[in-house]
């Protein structure tokens, strides 16, 4: 197996961090509604979506050997209580986390994106994150039609979520 560059494990580990993220947190808010709530197809579908993601990671982590972040079982606890908190606020308080958390990885997996287009290295990983990327933006664009921007204190939340993010992302790329 020959060795991975630092960068592109690193883009590897966050990724498949946030998709495990998003697992959690989606189980976290279908743990809450249940699968009578309003938009709990939705989030049961966009869930699935994430797993998928997720299995595509690991398999691409274990062919290429590449460690996960040593933060995963925090990520596991935080995630599934971000999606029970905002699923408790309500469905579009639920849809507010998800479009935030959306927003944020469209941002970091455009930039990741333009960084592999730029140097054309890794086409494989390349092509999983513009795949997945559009598959962000649906659930970004089907939290915002449900109402996501009039969870209460929309702006207030969103930003909080992002902010978490954002924190995520750098602490898991290294850790």
């Amino acid at each position: 197996m020959t060795k991975v560059p630092d960068h592109i494990a690193r883009m590897i580990r966050v990724d498949q961090a946030g998709e495990f993220g998003a697992t959690r947190i989606y189980a976290g808010q279908l743990a809450v509604m249940g699968d009578r709530g309003p938009d709990s197809a939705e989030i049961a579908g966009m869930a699935e979506q994430e797993a998928g993601h997720r299995a595509q990671f690991d398999a691409l982590m274990a062919r290429r050997g590449v460690r996960p972040t040593a933060l995963q079982l925090f990520w596991d606890k935080a995630g599934f209580a971000l999606g029970a908190v905002t699923a408790l606020i309500g469905p579009e308080a639920a849809m507010a986390c998800t479009a935030a958390v959306e927003t944020e990885i469209d941002d970091h997996y455009s930039r990741q994106l333009d960084r592999l287009q730029e140097t054309g290295e890794d086409p494989e990983l390349a092509a999983m994150i513009e795949e997945f990327r559009e598959d962000e933006r649906e659930h970004r664009d089907a939290a915002l039609a449900a109402g996501a921007e009039r969870a209460p204190a929309y702006p207030l939340l969103s930003g909080l979520i992002r902010l978490g993010c954002r924190a995520a992302i750098r602490v898991s790329e290294r850790v």
